[in-house]
């Protein structure tokens, strides 16, 4: 179970804002702030989408969640495990994918894979039928003996997800996984996707791409502005736009950026 209240996170400015300017509404004496108010939750089995304009708040969300950024201010818990009083605890439960690859050019993508399943501490056994079993879901085996930096944008976007998860964690957050990809290699991923959902593994996603929110979501999170905006179920959603998601999606963002220039203002 994934449960985020109210959470923040601000960053300095490192140059004045220009008065002249419109004027972001997360700007305030010196301060970005980046998240302001964001909120939901997702339950085992439930997969849910991240939605929201370029500059939202998506991925400083994400980071925040998977530990790799502490909050400024709300809550947020895995599986009963509080991300901030306990971070190292919550980190093994968490396979996450950032918006980099985060694979070593040099090694090829079963060593990458090996590598990172050492450093959870898992023993050769398991990590031998671990990455098996992840080479044949996300189709890399024909790779595997390659070293990365000679590998495909797909090629690489399934190592890393084979990277993220190779320590089977009980949640899993990807930012904008299949951004880049073909359709072939969008596929492999989004069946994987499923799967993670079959077994039970509550996961969260980032995604532009509103089919694939269509075809795997349960649940939806609309950041704009650095707040949360619509938290609901995908298909309460939809009825946001009478029913068509991508209607939905525009009429929930430009409902909130004018409530967001009013208070600019």
């Amino acid at each position: 179970m994934i449960e985020v209240k109210n959470l923040s996170k601000r960053f300095p400015q490192a140059n004045k804002p220009d008065k002249s300017a419109r004027r972001d509404v997360r700007e305030s004496e010196g301060w970005f702030n980046a998240v302001r108010n964001v909120s939901f939750h997702c339950a085992p089995g439930e997969v849910l989408g991240l939605l929201g304009p370029n500059g939202a708040g998506k991925t400083t969300t994400l980071r925040l969640l998977a530990t790799a950024l502490t909050p400024d201010s709300g809550t947020a818990s895995i599986n009963g495990i509080d991300i901030i009083d306990q971070p190292m605890l919550a980190r093994r439960q968490i396979g996450f994918l950032s918006g980099t690859t985060g694979l070593y050019g040099r090694l090829t993508a079963r060593e990458n894979v090996e590598y990172f399943g050492r450093l959870h501490g898992m023993a050769a056994p398991q990590l031998k039928r671990r990455c098996d079993e992840l080479f044949d879901q996300l189709q890399i085996h024909d790779f595997s003996h390659k070293r990365t930096d000679e590998l495909s944008t797909g090629m690489k976007q399934k190592c890393s997800i084979a990277r993220a998860v190779v320590h089977e964690p009980r949640v899993i957050i990807l930012d904008e996984p299949t951004t880049g990809l073909d359709v072939m290699a969008a596929k492999v991923l989004l069946d994987f996707m499923a799967s993670s959902k079959r077994a039970g593994i509550p996961l969260i996603f980032s995604t532009h791409h509103l089919h694939e929110v269509e075809k795997l979501c349960d649940r939806v999170c609309v950041i704009n502005g650095g707040a949360s905006v619509f938290d609901g179920t995908t298909a309460a959603f939809r009825q946001q736009g009478g029913g068509d998601i991508f209607d939905a999606f525009v009429d929930v963002i430009n409902r909130t950026n004018q409530s967001n220039e009013r208070s600019a203002a």
